[in-house]
């Protein structure tokens, strides 16, 4: 199994980015998808997750209205959307699947499988 993070790159703040993950070697609709980050010296935190068929989703609070996380199974892909990037959104991205969706899924061990990461940085 392998979830490919890729999109991240350097942006100015304001600007807006769409991180893709990419599945293979699973069954990508039978899998939710969870979103984490972690910026540098602290610990990782949960962003997003979205159910097997996309119908649901979840925010952890303080990523509420300017990200948004969507898939397209026939793609074998997970999006996050990132709008009005700010300084503090600078970290790498990680995406995650789980076989198990609880409408809830925020935490890290909720998910069996890992991507190797993307790096965010926005500049001020």
């Amino acid at each position: 199994v392998q979830l490919q993070a890729s999109g991240g790159g350097l942006v100015q703040a304001g600007g807006s980015l769409r991180l893709s993950c990419t599945a293979s070697g699973l069954i990508f609709s039978t899998y939710a998808v969870g979103w984490f980050r972690q910026a540098p010296g602290k610990e990782r935190e949960f962003v997003a997750a979205i159910s097997w068929t996309g119908s649901r989703t979840f925010y952890a609070d303080s990523m509420k209205g300017r990200f948004t996380v969507s898939r397209d199974n026939a793609e074998k892909t997970a999006y996050l959307q990132i709008n009005s990037l700010k300084a503090e959104d600078t970290a790498v991205y990680y995406c995650a699947a789980s076989a198990y969706y609880s409408g809830r899924n925020y935490l890290g061990n909720d998910y069996e499988y890992w991507g190797q990461g993307t790096l965010v940085t926005v500049s001020s």
